[in-house]
Order: structure tokens, then sequence, then C-alpha cells
């Protein structure tokens, strides 16, 4: 989770040149080695794409805009969308936000207050992810205290109203709904769609058998 928000503000600044992005030169390659990358990049797009929007519904993950990691480690746009929602790849993690979660990882990238949410907002990361902490936005790796949570198939919901959260615990083991970050301005509801580990070392069966692929 956390290397994919990470990338967000780099996914912002190019939401805003996507027109010029779809606009491709036709141009035949002037080698067959030129044809030959050419052909090889699409298919590695093709196979981020699909990564990319498994993380949601394929009914949202269809219509969705695409992010990957270029070869020069920067974000890219691999495919625009028309519904509003973004998917994205980074670090192996899969990732699919709508407008309210876009504009809330810029705010947490930026070390701002995220705007208030006008409609609740929902994420969806339906392969899990590799950890993050449950109080700390910004930790990057386990501590003794800092509450550590590999997550496996989930939703994020953002309230319209912070006090909406006091309906839901931040322990993550009780099962169910529970709020990560709580006390901070990126707290959000996390919603589990299978059953979630007790400790960071004991990852979901399902994410585990991800992982070795």
């Amino acid at each position: 989770m956390q290397r994919v928000v990470a990338s967000l503000s780099a996914v912002l600044m190019l939401a805003t040149v996507t027109a010029v992005a779809q606009e491709k030169m036709k141009d035949p390659p002037k080698s067959s080695h030129e044809g030959m990358a050419k052909a090889s990049g699409a298919k590695s797009d093709a196979a981020v794409i699909a990564k990319a929007t498994s993380a949601a519904p394929p009914d949202i993950g269809r219509n969705a805009a695409v992010m990957g990691t270029g070869a020069d480690g920067k974000m890219k746009e691999l495919r625009a969308g028309t519904n509003g929602w973004m998917c994205m790849l980074d670090a192996g993690e899969a990732m699919c936000l709508d407008k309210e979660w876009q504009a809330w990882g810029d705010a947490w990238m930026n070390k701002k207050d995220p705007p208030k949410a006008k409609t609740v907002g929902v994420a969806y990361m339906l392969k899990g992810d590799k950890g993050a902490s449950n109080t700390d936005p910004y930790a990057t790796k386990p501590t003794a205290d800092n509450q550590w949570v590999v997550s496996g198939p989930h939703i994020m919901i953002l309230p319209t109203d912070v006090s909406q959260l006091d309906a839901y615990p931040t322990d993550w083991t009780k099962g169910g709904p529970w709020v990560m970050w709580k006390g901070t301005p990126y707290a959000h509801i996390m919603v589990p769609t299978t059953s979630m580990a007790k400790s960071a070392s004991e990852a979901p069966a399902e994410k585990k058998a991800a992982d070795k692929k």
C-alpha cells in the first residue's frame, strides 16, 4: 500500500496531460529492432494493465485509467480511462481509486490535510498489500509498536465526516472493518473481504500464494 500511494503525486501530475498522451505517433518503425521493442513494450504494458485492474471489480477495472512504472522508474499513463477511476501498479501492489481517494493520496504525499470528501470515497485492493503501519501513515517498515498490518483483499472507505469512524474499532484482529491511522488526517476504514492475519508475519494464505508466483 505504501509504495503505491507514494506514487500518486506523479500520477496526478500526469493526469493533466492525458489528452496529449492519447495522441500517439503512428509512424511505422524505422527498423525491425524498433518494431520488436515496441511489440515487447505493448505486451509488457498489457500485463501491467491486467494486474493493475485486477485490484477492482471487472466493471470498474475495464474502464479505469491505468498507471504503471516506466523503465525510468517514473509513473506513466498506460491507458486512458472513461469512468473517473484510476488503477495503479507499483512494487507489485495493485490499487484502484475513485476521485475522492485520488485527492486524498495527493494530500498524503504532500503531508497536508486532505480536502473534505464530498461523497464517500472508495478504493479497492482486491489482491491485498505487503503491509502498512496501523498507526503511522508514514512508516515504511514494522517496528515494535507501530502495529504493522499485512492485509489480504480489502476495500478502503473515506468517510464524509470523521465522526463516522467512531463506529469502528482500530483492532484489525477482531474481524470485520476497522479504522486505520485513527487520530490523523488520513484515517480511513479498512474492510477486509477475507480473513485477516493476526500479525505482520502471518500473511493471509491467499497473499502468500500470490507472492510465490
